[in-house]
């Protein structure tokens, strides 16, 4: 379970006695009430919860009464709405800031005049690259990209990679220059003849001729490349979003790149542009998107839908619907030639009548078999989803962001590890360098979703108390506490303040709940099951068991508090602890609650790829559960726009 945001604490003044016998109101004695019953807003807004429908116990609106119908002091400790923890953010991304290039220092490092004109380039940049060009230059204002008065071959090499730079799943507009040439020069105009004219003035460089000009083109065109460069170099390695600007889902440290031996291999190197098309990621998965994505351009084709659905369509055997014919319509189009075989005569049969008759029914089952969901019947959006498919366009723009959040992640994900993939609903146990078993997963829902971060395993608990979070015990716990504090109680629950335990029916449900602590202790139904996984984070997520098995039937799994419940956790408590799965058995069997460290540490990757490539290779795509793909979509905007600025 994961523990998000902030608790939203009320405070509340004491009234003093004074006030309180002024204003005519009685002092409530007693430890039922509590310490912050009564106050000063209470008074000007005519009593507690004045104007604010009450929920009776029967669970009908209403006010709480006491004897001889007057109101409970309950119904007037509760002046305020319930409070509610709200989980993080999606932010209005803002790319890294820019700066003017500090030039001055790149005259005194070199007498040459292409020294001189370079310290008179305008070039700005984000501030490490800005940076890491005036380290460079102030050293040796030689140039890299201009040679004999003209752009050299080196130059052009790396403009053609830059033109190349969508098979990385790059922009190239953030990158490419005009090459200067002699006839677009920037020519200025003559100087006033009359005029007294000074070495270096502004006059001066008035009256210079358009080979002057021409120079201080390709000087402006030098600095500008190597920013370019420089921008490039950190775009094929981190990527060009900062992940922790996206959300408050996303948790990584942006990684960081030596920018300041990147132009020394450039000038040095044989061919510059091969130096930087070799920083692209190495892994297996990074090249299989690549591949991907270059053949769905090639292919230049939409393979998109041939027939609409709507996306909320309910339809169960027996039922009618006039987007019957539609449905068989998809299946025929997105449906293996072995399905379209096996179910040719009720194909040649069907009559684009609305029934949803027996025989359709096993149409629709042997698709949802196919392609992987519960073969039940039902058309619900899973099996839309799955008939309508995603149209080339989609497909690429999916591979463009996963290859982005790729090089977030380390380039060699280890020969041991567990790879969690939200959007597919799925874990991966790696070992050997191999997926070596997977198995479905329940993750976070909209409103409590799991975050994209990474970490590493360290232990398992078995027989585990489940401690609620905070976020748990006010959204959903406080309202039916403040009219039955003892439920907690009688499910068995252990309740503590402060550390001391005590009985659920004597804490202050209408106080803050900062010092209170809830768990549930292990049973048949604890919330997490017989055991969970552990790799401490800031978010409280960890692997876990769960007594609700039917939660995985569902194609739709985005179902939880926020962790990850597993379909199998003994197998996977097995594998990351290197033992058996009767070892395993066998501890949950003693009852204790005994946690087992995991012999090495074990890398975890809870990721979130809406295109990610199967054991085999083959690049698999899943819905954007949680909208994370139209945010990175924005995010690359917002960074060209940026960029465009900076040119």
């Amino acid at each position: 379970m994961q523990v998000t945001g902030t608790t939203l604490q009320h405070k509340h003044k004491k009234i003093s006695i004074a006030l309180a016998l002024v204003s005519g109101i009685s002092i409530f004695t007693g430890a039922a009430v509590p310490a912050h019953a009564i106050t000063l807003l209470d008074i000007l807004r005519g009593g507690p919860g004045a104007g604010k429908p009450r929920q009776a116990d029967n669970g009908l609106p209403g006010v709480e009464t006491g004897r001889g119908g007057a109101p409970s002091e309950r119904s007037l400790a509760d002046p305020e709405p319930l409070p509610k923890v709200s989980g993080p953010r999606y932010y209005t991304y803002k790319p890294d800031a820019g700066r003017v290039v500090k030039t001055a220092g790149f005259a005194a490092a070199s007498a040459t005049d292409g020294a001189r004109l370079l310290a008179g380039a305008k070039v700005s940049a984000p501030a490490e690259v800005a940076a890491a060009l005036e380290a460079f230059y102030n050293k040796s204002a030689e140039p890299v990209w201009v040679s004999d008065g003209d752009v050299n071959e080196k130059a052009r090499g790396v403009l053609a990679l830059f033109e190349r730079a969508g098979e990385y799943g790059l922009d190239p507009a953030d990158y490419l220059l005009p090459v200067p040439s002699l006839t677009t020069a920037s020519v200025v105009p003559p100087a006033d003849p009359a005029a007294p004219v000074e070495a270096g003035s502004a006059a001066t460089a008035a009256s210079s001729s358009p080979a002057d000009s021409h120079d201080r083109d390709l000087m402006q065109f030098e600095l500008a490349l190597s920013g370019k460069v420089l921008m490039f170099s950190a775009d094929m390695m981190r990527g060009r979003i900062d992940p922790n600007g996206v959300s408050g889902y996303h948790d990584f440290k942006r990684k960081d790149v030596k920018l300041s031996l990147v132009l020394p291999f450039a000038k040095d190197g044989p061919d510059a542009a091969a130096y930087l098309e070799g920083l692209a990621p190495k892994s297996a998965q990074f090249q299989a998107l690549k591949a991907e994505l270059a053949k769905l351009r090639a292919e230049a084709v939409d393979n998109g839908p041939q027939v609409s659905l709507p996306g909320d369509l309910l339809l169960k055997p027996g039922k009618s619907s006039p987007d019957m014919a539609n449905v068989i319509g998809a299946i025929q189009h997105v449906g293996s030639e072995a399905l379209k075989t096996r179910h040719a005569a009720t194909f040649a049969a069907y009559q684009q009548t609305p029934d949803y008759t027996p025989d359709l029914v096993e149409v629709v089952k042997s698709f949802q078999a196919e392609v992987g969901l519960k073969p039940d019947g039902v058309i619900g959006a899973a099996t839309v989803r799955k008939m309508v498919g995603h149209t080339s366009q989609d497909k690429i723009e999916k591979l463009v962001i996963a290859m982005e959040q790729a090089r977030w992640l380390p380039d060699d994900l280890g020969n041991r590890y567990v790879f969690i993939n939200q959007p597919a609903f799925t874990v991966y146990y790696h070992d050997h360098g191999a997926e070596q078993f997977s198995m479905r997963v329940v993750v976070g829902s909209k409103s409590n979703q799991t975050y994209f971060f990474q970490d590493e395993i360290e232990t398992v608990e078995f027989n585990p108390y489940w401690g609620v979070p905070q976020s748990i015990i006010i959204n959903e716990m406080l309202p039916r506490l403040r009219q039955d504090p003892s439920y907690l109680d009688r499910l068995g629950y252990e309740v503590s303040v402060n550390g001391r335990a005590v009985s659920s029916s004597s804490v202050n449900w209408y106080g803050s709940t900062q010092n209170v602590s809830v768990r549930q202790p292990p049973s048949s139904d604890n919330a997490l099951g017989d055991l969970k996984i552990l790799f401490p984070n800031s978010h409280a997520i960890y692997m876990h068991d769960t007594p609700s098995k039917n939660f995985f039937q569902r194609d739709m799994r985005a179902l939880s508090h926020g962790c990850v419940r597993l379909a199998e956790p003994r197998k996977m408590a097995a594998a990351v602890l290197g033992t058996t799965i009767d070892d395993v058995n066998a501890r949950i069997a003693d009852g204790q609650n005994v946690a087992a460290k995991v012999p090495v540490k074990i890398p975890v990757y809870v990721s979130y790829f809406t295109a990610w490539p199967d054991k085999d290779g083959k690049v698999e795509y899943f819905d954007d559960v949680y909208g994370r793909d139209a945010a990175m979509a924005k995010a690359f905007q917002a960074t060209t726009k940026v960029r465009s600025a900076q040119s």
